[in-house]
């Protein structure tokens, strides 16, 4: 994956687990230049470096909170320092948790984890590399496919979701001028670590209501990733793909 003066310049939140860590993996694979951001788990983190430096990526892991401002803004410098402003062709937010809880017993402290992890970082994250996006930049946000239809004791979960496809549709309408291109990604259930999936009973369920018979694999989701992200993705922008094996 390249463009006419380089390789494509990406940036990766929450890179270093389940689709966030093939993704970044996938675009090495295609010759992408990458920052990936991560929260705490070091030596999840020191893994993923390992892996693309493996691959002969040039890659940065940088470690911020991303549900803060400021953690946001040491990303964006740091994307500032390695690819220079106007310099990112592709900004994947990806960071995000889980939420089961049921609505009555939902707490202030699970809602506001569950939205600033899934929402709020992709508002702060954006907004602090706007100066870095160059133009003809992609955007692709990481939502689920729970955020159209809604989960039962998920409410937080689903609605943390469901505003990410406005935020998506809104900015890909405000960025548009810029040429900068704004998606999200709707993944169904899927297995984002080796036996991290639901419990196997509850899997086998849900598996059997997809029209693919199986849960979705963190690879299923880095193919339409990619495609929003390059050339044949070109005019797309303010779309929702879900990726969830027909359920």
């Amino acid at each position: 994956m390249s463009d006419a003066t380089g390789p494509v310049r990406v940036v990766v939140t929450g890179g270093t687990k389940g689709i966030g860590r093939a993704t970044a993996l996938a675009f090495a694979r295609a010759g992408a230049r990458l920052v990936v951001s991560y929260g705490h788990d070091d030596e999840a983190a020191e893994k993923l470096a390992a892996e693309l430096a493996g691959l002969g990526a040039e890659a940065e892991t940088v470690r911020a909170d991303l549900t803060t401002r400021q953690g946001a803004a040491e990303l964006a410098r740091a994307v500032t320092a390695r690819f220079g402003a106007g310099g990112l062709d592709v900004l994947v937010n990806n960071l995000g948790v889980d939420g089961h809880r049921a609505f009555a017993d939902l707490t202030d402290d699970e809602w506001r984890r569950v939205l600033d992890h899934n929402t709020t970082s992709a508002y702060l994250v954006t907004q602090e590399l706007l100066g870095a996006l160059a133009e003809g930049a992609s955007v692709v946000n990481v939502g689920a496919s729970v955020g159209l239809r809604g989960r039962p004791f998920g409410v937080h979960y689903s609605a943390s979701k469901a505003a990410l496809v406005g935020f998506t549709r809104a900015l890909a309408k405000e960025l548009g001028p810029r040429g900068v291109r704004v998606n999200l990604v709707a993944p169904g259930v899927t297995e984002t670590e080796p036996g991290g999936g639901p419990p196997p009973p509850v899997a086998q369920k849900l598996a059997a209501l997809t029209a693919l018979g199986r849960l979705g694999r963190p690879e299923d989701v880095t193919g339409a990733v990619l495609y929003l992200a390059g050339p044949s993705a070109a005019y797309v922008t303010g779309t929702t793909i879900e990726v969830d094996g027909g359920i």
